[in-house]
């Protein structure tokens, strides 16, 4: 069973709605923004002020509709933070979305002079990372890519903060289908998204909610009640059981369709919400550069997808602190007596 620490406890409720569903959409998305500006400009690099003003936009059009708000240090804290509800959670990402790409496999690393510490300190309910797994990438490389997030679990632990964990699959040197976008991976396997959840579900690790993709390609995720779902749902539930606390599903640039039929599965098999991007904002972003055109499509469009994605979430979605993880009583706060201030510090912080 988990039992929450009181640091812990709070960022969760603060992430989540009132019911503790959790409605998150992501602004911390780099290569997925700053590479089309910069073709748009033909320039190596994409201006600052483009990104920062883009993802300020995102805050101001997208804040009402969602929980929480996931925000990087580069572009979206500094610009847009003053534009973020203190209603809302703040969740700050940590790791750099720059890779090293080996022959082995994917090497993650957190952004430089940047850290748990800071995002504690700066006032933020969670920290979020990033790490690209495959089980069958080469030894050293997997065991850099655990040593990271154990490290980091360990500084959540420490601060007293929540660990949100992204896990993705990718391709190898070996595979087809070979890209370093941030993308889903094209003939990904159900077994290596499960082997991932499982490994990462242990406890040295840390983790307090997963942020996790879809076990099969968006595409073939029908939606509860579609042909042949029963087949999809035992994956998914499979997803769910591996798991082991509450998850949220992430988008992975899937269509707007596709994401909303993966979170039916999802819901069915225990997930708490939604954690997602590109799913919403990706086609307002395609009218850059013109301001207006994509703020009309957020206010319109984008906020349209999210009500739909947030009924459904009402709904469906298990409220975080009922995850059979943190016993028959569900979440709360302990002790909750008068030995708290005592005793707080000592809880193994």
């Amino acid at each position: 069973m988990i039992d929450l620490s009181p640091g812990k406890l709070w960022g969760m409720r603060r992430m989540a709605d009132a019911a503790g569903r959790f409605k998150m959409t992501a602004v911390d998305q780099r290569p997925p923004i700053k590479n089309p500006i910069a073709r748009h400009y033909g320039l190596p690099e994409a201006p600052w002020e483009d990104v920062a003003r883009f993802k300020t936009l995102l805050i101001e059009t997208l804040q009402e509709e969602s929980s929480a708000m996931l925000l990087d240090p580069h572009y979206a804290i500094p610009r847009g933070i003053g534009r973020l509800s203190a209603q809302k959670g703040l969740i700050v990402t940590l790791e750099d979305s720059i890779f090293v790409e080996t022959p082995e496999g994917r090497l993650s690393s957190q952004i430089d002079d940047w850290s748990v510490e800071k995002i504690k300190r700066m006032g933020a309910d969670a920290v979020k990372v990033l790490a690209w797994y495959r089980p069958d990438a080469g030894e050293t490389v997997n065991r850099h890519q655990k040593d990271f997030v154990r490290r980091i679990g360990e500084a959540c632990h420490r601060f007293d903060i929540p660990f949100l964990f992204e896990l993705l699959v990718y391709p190898l040197a070996r595979d087809a289908h070979q890209t370093a976008d941030y993308v889903e991976m094209k003939g990904k396997k159900a077994d290596d998204v499960l082997a991932s959840v499982e490994e990462f579900a242990r406890p040295d690790y840390g983790v307090d909610v997963f942020k996790l993709e879809s076990p099969v390609n968006a595409g073939s995720a029908p939606g509860v009640g579609g042909e042949g779902w029963e087949e999809v749902q035992a994956v998914f539930d499979e997803l769910g059981r591996l798991a082991g606390r509450p998850w949220v599903m992430l988008s992975a640039g899937a269509g707007k369709a596709d994401f909303r039929a993966i979170l039916t599965h999802a819901y069915r098999a225990g997930a708490s919400g939604y954690l997602a991007g590109r799913a919403i904002w990706l086609e307002a972003f395609g009218h850059f550069p013109d301001w207006p055109a994509m703020r009309t499509g957020l206010e319109g469009g984008a906020v349209g997808y999210m009500r739909d994605l947030n009924a459904l979430t009402d709904a469906e979605a298990q409220p975080w602190y009922r995850h059979p993880a943190y016993g028959p009583d569900g979440a709360g706060f302990r002790p909750a007596d008068a030995s708290f201030r005592h005793v707080y510090g000592g809880m193994e912080l």
